[in-house]
């Protein structure tokens, strides 16, 4: 158990690979409209309820209810629109490449629901983009556990208001304004987390699922780097908490000692053979 434990902290002072930006991204280039970029954003709602009850369409063209992804597993929600020319992209491209990194797997630790809010698109353009994504993803057993969904427009508004997710029209551009980030919610419906930007720390996403699991994910080590790192809302990721990770360093120490300790009291004592009994015949 020592050995974990200290591989936990060593993981502590490990930086991750990728790393989540510290705010939304930019709207697509063109939209510099000042109006627009006011009413573009993610308005953070912790502890806020997504619509259980709403109705979406799956990349298969099944309705479903979106309670039906909230059983016993955390969910990573993602926003986007299909046929976004760009940073729609980005951001599937690099929640792809932090899932690939993750050594949990989409339908059995959690779920992850990619929903477009244009409510003109189709379960076929949904289930091309599954198609694309599954491709690059590369793990068959993922398939069942990430969906994809459309929706009409009155399911769509309530679930893009309930997690605060702010997005405009751009006549000039003919696209969609809108900023990019994922959302963390437990498997009640409950939302707990928000990581913004186009690439997501494998880091941040692992503890941000674990800690919304309620310990039904994750292990030991989890529960170490939950304890030495904390959420900060306003960047939208985990910062290390110096004073656990010296208290845990501490902890870890003071173990280390009484089992060095005890391993030497215990030890069995090889006795010195009594003086001239050398070269006693047997």
């Amino acid at each position: 158990m020592s050995l974990r434990l200290a591989l936990g902290l060593v993981l502590l002072a490990t930086p991750a690979v990728v790393q989540a930006q510290l705010g939304p991204a930019p709207p697509p280039p063109g939209s510099g409209d000042p109006v627009i970029l006011r009413e573009i954003g993610f308005d953070q709602k912790l502890g806020g309820a997504v619509p259980l009850d709403a109705v979406f369409r799956d990349e298969a063209g099944e309705e479903v209810r979106l309670g039906d992804y909230f059983r016993d597993r955390p969910v990573v929600l993602s926003l986007v629109y299909y046929d976004c020319p760009m940073l729609c992209t980005l951001s599937l491209n690099g929640l792809a490449r932090a899932l690939k990194v993750l050594s949990f797997v989409p339908g059995q630790e959690f779920e992850v629901l990619t929903v477009s809010f244009d409510p003109g698109e189709t379960p076929a353009l949904a289930a091309a983009k599954k198609k694309a994504y599954m491709t690059q993803y590369d793990r068959k057993e993922g398939a069942q556990g990430w969906h994809f969904l459309t929706g009409d427009a009155s399911a769509i508004e309530s679930l893009t208001q309930a997690v605060g997710f702010r997005y405009v029209w751009d006549e000039n551009t003919q696209q969609f304004a809108h900023p990019a980030g994922i959302v963390i919610v437990t498997p009640e419906g409950v939302i707990s987390h928000y990581l913004f930007g186009v690439e997501y720390s494998p880091k941040d996403m692992r503890l941000a699922l674990v800690d919304s699991g309620g310990g039904r994910i994750g292990n030991p080590i989890d529960q170490v780097l939950l304890y030495c790192f904390q959420y900060d809302p306003s960047r939208g990721r985990y910062s290390a908490s110096i004073l656990n990770v010296v208290r845990v360093g501490g902890l870890l120490t003071v173990g280390l000692l009484v089992a060095f300790i005890l391993s030497m009291t215990l030890r069995p004592r090889v006795q010195a053979p009594p003086p001239g009994s050398e070269g006693t015949p047997s």
